[in-house]
């Protein structure tokens, strides 16, 4: 019953994806989430153009300060969405990181839809570009800039960090641009400090490495990379965190559930084995009875994930 609840959450979501208009609202929203503030910015377009898919939605913590450091949170869709930023988990993670003291920028991007891989990540460094580009604007602190993100989001967010500082590389047979030229501030570094992954699918040679959902004859990645594993294995090696890692790997705090029948509990477990046999600063959270973002949001581990970032400020 929840697979099937499942697909239909992300056939919904592609409709809104490929329903989009170019320009103007390019926020998909749930009920609304009242979010303590002193400032809030909706659908600023972070590349300089007129696409809906390229906005964002910026939050400052109620406590007013000269500066703060930064989170980019990233929504899931298993990449089939484009406009979902207004349901990036704004009663939990973002709601925490708010209280915490940290500034939340809430992007939409590109949708498996709309253009291939790496056109997503492409989209999430011109982010952090932006957010150094117009710290002055947004009184964002860019000594610190996270990432963290649910499902397809806390891939992006993963490959993110595994890939800060590289801007180019090739993967066996793939010659990959890992940084893309969009957005105006293409100057700025879009290195991260820091990245947080809830529920991400990181390995994507490996999704059947436990039980996990089957979406017809083609997968969400399939559909990414508009490929099939058999045939093309390096794409999907270009398209996993763990390819990149390596000891210069900013740190990262890993949560997901060992019940979650989407994305497989052994991928976060193995990013964890994975960046501690790198010697990258990493902690990981495992919920016994978590899910697919079910069961994952106590405040423990809310707390968890404020406690790991504030560590790395000071």
């Amino acid at each position: 019953m929840k697979k099937t609840l499942f697909s239909v959450c992300m056939l919904c979501l592609s409709a809104v994806a490929m329903a989009q208009p170019a320009g103007g609202f390019g926020g998909f929203q749930i009920p609304q989430v009242k979010l303590e503030t002193s400032q809030e910015w909706k659908d600023v377009n972070y590349a300089g153009d007129d696409q809906a898919y390229h906005t964002c939605d910026i939050y400052l913590p109620k406590q007013e300060k000269a500066s703060y450091p930064v989170v980019i949170h990233i929504y899931g869709s298993a990449w089939f969405s484009n406009s979902s930023k207004g349901a990036a988990d704004l009663g939990t993670i973002v709601k925490s990181l708010l209280d915490a003291g940290f500034a939340v920028v809430c992007p939409n991007h590109r949708s498996s839809m709309d253009a291939k891989w790496p056109a997503q990540i492409h989209d999430i460094r011109a982010v952090i570009r932006f957010v150094r580009g117009e710290a002055k604007k947004y009184k964002f602190d860019t000594k610190f800039i996270a990432t963290s993100g649910f499902s397809s989001g806390g891939h992006l967010a993963s490959t993110a960090a595994t890939t800060s500082g590289t801007k180019q590389t090739k993967v066996g047979t793939v010659d990959i641009d890992l940084e893309g030229n969009v957005g105006n501030f293409l100057n700025e570094s879009s290195a991260v400090n820091a990245a947080c992954d809830w529920s991400g699918p990181i390995d994507l040679t490996a999704m059947d490495c436990g039980e996990s959902m089957k979406m017809g004859e083609n997968s969400p990645e399939d559909v990414l990379l508009n490929s099939k594993l058999a045939k093309e294995p390096d794409k999907y090696l270009s398209l996993s965190a763990t390819t990149y890692v390596d000891k210069n790997d900013p740190p990262v705090i890993i949560f997901h559930g060992e019940k979650d029948n989407v994305v497989p509990c052994c991928q976060g477990k193995m990013f964890y084995e994975t960046l501690k046999a790198a010697g990258v600063k990493t902690e990981a959270t495992f919920v016994p009875e978590g899910g697919h973002g079910m069961g994952m949001y106590a405040e423990e581990n809310l707390q968890k994930m404020v406690n790991f970032l504030k560590a790395l400020i000071k």
